[in-house]
């Protein structure tokens, strides 16, 4: 899988930008966070929204660390008295 991250980063010119090694670790505890804790539906398109959002920051890879984090927690308190909204 290795081979194939690297390949995609570099189609899309994220090659330089991030550390795939990383990325693949950080997506699958993710969207194995999701799939268990929410719907594994939902892990895809979570991932998704994580990597939008990210994209839109100063530090894209910085601030997708940090939002799947926040979002891995959220998934692992969904339907929790914790995962309720403030």
């Amino acid at each position: 899988m290795s081979e194939w991250v690297a390949t995609v980063a570099g189609e899309l010119r994220l090659d330089e930008v991030l550390d795939s090694a990383a990325l693949v670790d950080l997506v699958l505890d993710l969207t194995s966070d999701v799939a268990h804790g929410v719907s594994r539906p939902g892990a895809p398109v979570t991932a998704f929204l994580v990597g939008v959002a990210a994209g839109r920051a100063a530090d894209p890879a910085a601030a997708a660390r940090d939002y799947a984090q926040k979002i891995s927690h959220l998934a692992q308190t969904w339907g929790s008295d914790a995962a309720a909204p403030t």
